[in-house]
């Protein structure tokens, strides 16, 4: 796939990507690498200059673009350029209004939605009074209530204060649980070590690396070229194993708490401790 804008040069080069049901991926690259614009066709917003998208087998054509978007929803960045209803409640029951679907059900999906994002008690506020993390959950919201199989977010923790930022990896975590495919654009490596299952990497325009994020941190020429910095906890965990302070086991761990355990198990945890 490849698409460039009207300047003529490409942004996306030669992309050839499968993404399986249920899979949990971070994508990772500076800015401009080709992130944002991989998205917008993956979703149906723009379409490859040259190349395909494909949903589940079948080439997507103009006639199904829409049928793509009700699969495939994404939360953009700037949370201002997706809300554009007067109230919480109108703002999230517009796409499924648009679904066609009957009063009860649209009805249904807005509560749902509403209440996963912990907005119930917000739906008649203004949306665009709220604070940035309360803006970034309604656009979640927006997503959730049309109930696509895809769920793509792009940056979704930029501008986030600490305690919002812990909110969405929450809600990543419960929508992975339930078996949504997602993909997040980051440039949060300890994020994506812990949370990702799969790691793609771009620079200018290419997919430079696929693979899992121990084989992605692991890779010094990708990183390199990307601008990227290894997760701070892999680096912990391997300077304590070189230097003998804690025996290597072959795995590693991905969360802290899994770090901490291993600590709880060594002489190093230990002498903490005391």
């Amino acid at each position: 796939m490849f698409y460039g804008y009207e300047s003529g040069k490409d942004v996306l080069k030669n992309v050839n990507l499968t993404i399986r049901e249920g899979e949990r991926i971070a994508v990772l690259g500076a800015n401009g690498a080709g992130k944002s614009t991989l998205f917008l066709n993956l979703n149906g917003v723009l379409t490859p200059t040259k190349g395909t998208v494909s949903f589940r087998g079948k080439t997507v054509t103009k006639k199904e673009l829409n049928e793509l978007r009700r699969h495939v929803g994404i939360v953009f960045q700037d949370a201002d350029n997706q809300i554009i209803a007067s109230s919480v409640l109108a703002e999230v029951s517009f796409g499924p209004m648009n679904l066609k679907l009957s009063r009860e059900e649209v009805w249904n999906r807005v509560e749902e939605a509403l209440s996963y994002m912990n907005l119930s008690d917000f739906k008649d506020r203004a949306p665009h009074y709220l604070s940035g993390g309360e803006k970034k959950r309604v656009s979640i919201a927006d997503i959730l209530a049309m109930k696509p199989e895809v769920i793509i977010f792009d940056e979704p923790t930029a501008a986030l204060d600490p305690l919002n930022a812990d909110m969405l990896e929450e809600v990543l975590g419960s929508l992975a649980g339930e078996g949504k495919t997602i993909l997040v654009s980051t440039h949060d490596v300890d994020f994506a070590y812990r949370w990702a299952e799969r790691i793609l990497v771009f620079n200018e325009g290419r997919m430079i690396a696929d693979g899992d994020p121990l084989d992605i941190f692991g890779r010094e020429q990708v990183l390199l070229e990307a601008h990227l910095k290894r997760p701070v906890l892999l680096d912990v965990y391997e300077g304590l194993v070189k230097k003998g302070l804690i025996k290597g086991c072959g795995i590693y761990p991905r969360q802290t708490s899994e770090f901490q355990k291993m600590l709880d198990e060594t002489a190093i945890g230990k002498n903490w401790k005391d």
